[in-house]
């Protein structure tokens, strides 16, 4: 039965977000390599509560060629469910609505071209986050909606990888991704879907020899439970409780019990047990394999299936930011990431914070039409001008081409690796000729942030304060004006001919021309 959402206008959001007709829900998309999954949730005073949940089996993680290039049989499935979910989503202001893809899109070549349809058909931004931040944000769901006290082991397995997560209370202590999921698993060692016990046996080996590494990350002595979270474990769980073999919980000898049965059908097309839904039958066996490779390796005598999931945890991650957005007076949490990333790699802070405050006070002055409603765009600008100097850590020649790198490449806990690499673009433009920024010039916003960050990093080249009011932009039709005191210019000739070096460079890329002013 499909649900109604009422609008409800009891939670008005701050000014600089975007109105909406629904403003007290929150909207999380995982697009995962099995299936892709909406849920529409409610957070009031602190308590979670569900509104509607969509889920379709997509399989794009079946849709990785060879080349690893996502086929367009694939890209039309995925394609198909987002547009179900656009139409959910009508209404929704884009600030309440969050969506992230994972290993799938992680490996596939081609995920920029996907990523692109996906964002038009979708009506939202699509993000692919790192391994470890989407075991992070499995983890926020789980210990949200399942809280213990106790030391756990939370263990996702999906299409084309495995999350692991150690934590304590709403901690997550050490927490990694490692490429071997159910779909990628019985692609390689079930095909067509064979069971056999050499293709049970090489599909356990092969899952093992993924999974080693965590032997010592992840020993028993430190966790007391273990919880399962999504498909894989909820499916196996539903089989096991179905025929009676436990009340849910995984254990090795149901596992055995599971893989027996499977070699006894002979394939996934015979296989029919009480509690298996069609749509897990082609995967149910590299599911298996991984379980009970985990339950030997790490002596896990039950797997509990969890309440949370990835889904979740991107809810209560979103409304983190929201509340950071209606209350300047909360931290992001991104901020905290860039602070840590700071820490690391020994910035120099204070002059960062110099070079952050002129940007922003640029940009908005600039009043980028393109810019987004609910300031992400003043957000980014103000975290490249923070780590736009990270890669002083590794060379001081050629530092803002070892920030990109560095941001390209980073785990930054919360942020994704789209937004990490639009980061990684803004640092690498801080300076220099701006042809290497030549696939961005269309981006309107992007080469305004790149524009601000530039003009800010070289009017405190000297590594000083300056006056406040010295310097300020004006938009005009096709041109911006830097307009400069013209006594402070004068007491300043080093500074005024990098502005110069600075306006030749903006006219010689043609899009966008900057003018240069001295007022008294």
């Amino acid at each position: 039965m499909e649900k109604t959402l009422t609008a409800k206008t009891s939670k008005a959001p701050a000014t600089s977000l975007e109105q909406s007709r629904y403003p007290d829900l929150l909207a999380a998309i995982d697009m995962g390599s099995n299936s892709f999954r909406l849920e529409i949730g409610q957070i009031a005073k602190g308590r979670y509560k569900r509104v509607e949940y969509l889920k379709e089996t997509v399989r794009l993680g079946g849709g990785l060629d060879s080349h690893g290039m996502l086929t367009e049989e694939a890209t039309q499935r995925g394609l198909a469910c987002l547009a179900q979910f656009a139409q959910r989503l009508k209404g929704f202001a884009p600030w309440q609505v969050r969506a992230v893809a994972t290993q799938t899109l992680r490996e596939a070549r081609n995920r920029d071209a996907f990523l692109q349809r996906a964002d038009r058909v979708l009506g939202h931004r699509i993000e692919v986050i790192a391994g470890r931040e989407e075991a992070r944000l499995i983890y926020l769901g789980v210990s949200r909606l399942q809280p213990s006290e106790l030391p756990r082991l939370v263990i996702d397995i999906g299409g084309r990888s495995t999350e692991m997560i150690l934590g304590h209370g709403r901690t997550p202590i050490r927490k990694e991704s490692f490429g071997v999921g159910s779909v990628s698993l019985s692609m390689q060692h079930f095909p067509q879907g064979a069971y056999t016990a050499d293709n049970f046996r090489a599909a356990q080996i092969a899952a093992g020899a993924e999974l080693e590494e965590a032997l010592t990350l992840f020993e028993r002595n430190q966790w007391q439970e273990a919880l399962g979270s999504s498909g894989t474990v909820g499916a196996v769980s539903q089989i096991l409780a179905a025929n009676g073999i436990t009340d849910g919980s995984i254990t090795p000898e149901g596992l055995r019990w599971c893989m027996e049965r499977c070699i006894e059908a002979g394939s996934a097309e015979l296989l029919a047990l009480p509690g298996l839904k069609p749509e897990r039958k082609p995967v149910l066996a590299g599911g298996l394999c991984i379980l009970y490779t985990l339950a030997s390796h790490f002596d896990i005598e039950a797997l509990r299936p969890a309440k949370g999931a990835l889904r979740q945890g991107v809810i209560f991650d979103l409304d983190e930011r929201v509340e950071a957005a209606r209350n300047h007076r909360l931290l992001d949490p991104r901020d905290t990431s860039v602070r840590e990333l700071q820490q690391r790699f020994r910035v120099d802070t204070t002059q960062a914070q110099r070079v952050r405050q002129r940007a922003l006070s640029l940009w908005q002055e600039l009043a980028e039409p393109q810019a987004s409603t609910d300031g992400e765009h003043a957000r980014e600008l103000g975290w490249a001008s923070a780590l736009h100097e990270i890669g002083m850590m590794v060379s001081h020649h050629d530092h803002h081409r070892h920030s990109a790198y560095l941001l390209g490449h980073v785990d930054a806990s919360s942020f994704s690796q789209s937004q990490l690499r639009r980061l990684a673009t803004l640092v690498l433009g801080q300076r220099g000729e701006l042809i290497k920024l030549v696939e961005h010039l269309q981006d309107q916003a992007l080469m305004s942030q790149v524009l601000c960050l530039r003009l800010a990093i070289i009017l405190h080249h000297a590594r000083v304060d300056l006056p406040p009011r010295m310097v300020s932009l004006q938009r005009g039709r096709g041109r911006i004006k830097l307009v400069i005191n013209k006594r402070w210019a004068d007491q300043h000739p080093r500074t005024l001919h990098l502005l110069d070096e600075e306006v030749r460079r903006w006219g010689a890329q043609g899009r966008r021309q900057l003018d240069m002013s001295l007022v008294a």
